[in-house]
């Protein structure tokens, strides 16, 4: 059977539902390589790693780095990262101070449209164990309150891209965030990349150290896996796959999409495995 797969999930570390130990419990026997990405903290990786020994489960220790560009979130996935990196815990107590700011800020914009939630909830929702707060945690809050049916619902309604209480998260710029994960040790991929962005940030972002591109993804059409195949065909770049999973209340479960060795080979090799 050919390795399977999946390079990008979150747990409860920042916005996924359940613990680093639970994410490697659901992987095992579904999944051969896993990659623990958590937003802007890399609080869960020591737990998934202690969690999967003994496993047929290989954990990469990973992170999902936040970055912003003209006012748009572009986020950079770090590989193979020693998560004892100074560079690391700089930007993991830089941006736990922004992403509460920027909580703050939505929370502000939804009181303005009628639409109240507090604080103290969305911190509730995040749990003890996290290492930072996204708008999941905030969705969760809205559906307690109320406001949203589901966690869906609360970002097509009130908290997604194009509405108005959407707050980017203001950290530094996509070259910072590729430079963080170098001086962790590890390898720079630009997750979920807009293809608006591309041609504007792609050769700044490489001459900085990007190292490859999300390529494979679980709502990702054949034309935009080929547009991105040849991107990173012609960049000379990595390409890397995963599910970004968050919860299994949002209809599937680790293991249900995967890339196999074979397509992430290169990846693979540079990361020594």
């Amino acid at each position: 059977m050919p390795m399977r797969l999946d390079l990008h999930m979150h747990s409860t570390a920042s916005d996924g539902a359940c613990s680093p130990a639970e994410v490697v419990k659901r992987a095992t026997g579904r999944l051969d390589v896993i990659a623990l990405t958590d937003h802007d903290t890399v609080g869960g990786v020591e737990q998934a790693t202690r969690a999967a020994a003994g496993l047929p489960l290989h954990v990469i220790p990973g992170v999902e780095l936040s970055s912003t560009h003209r006012g748009r979130d572009v986020h950079v996935l770090g590989y193979f990262i020693d998560p004892t990196s100074p560079s690391l815990r700089e930007h993991e107590s830089k941006a736990m101070g922004s992403r509460e700011r920027r909580m703050e800020e939505m929370i502000a914009r939804l009181g303005n449209q009628g639409i109240h939630v507090e604080m103290e909830a969305v911190l509730r929702a995040a749990g003890p164990d996290r290492g930072s707060i996204g708008r999941p945690h905030l969705a969760r809050a809205l559906v307690e309150a109320g406001h949203a049916s589901s966690v869906p619902d609360a970002f097509d309604r009130w908290i997604g891209d194009i509405q108005p209480s959407f707050v980017p998260t203001s950290l530094i710029d996509p070259g910072g965030v590729v430079a963080v994960v170098k001086a962790a040790g590890g390898i720079a991929v630009w997750a979920h990349p807009p293809l608006d962005l591309i041609d504007e940030l792609l050769p700044s972002m490489v001459r900085d150290g990007l190292r490859g591109l999300e390529v494979y993804r679980p709502r990702a059409d054949a034309r935009l896996i080929g547009h991105l195949e040849r991107t990173a065909r012609t960049a000379g770049l990595l390409v890397t796959g995963g599910s970004d999973w968050h919860t299994p209340d949002a209809g599937s479960d680790l293991g249900d999409f995967h890339v196999t060795g074979e397509d992430v080979s290169r990846f693979l090799e540079e990361g020594g495995m």
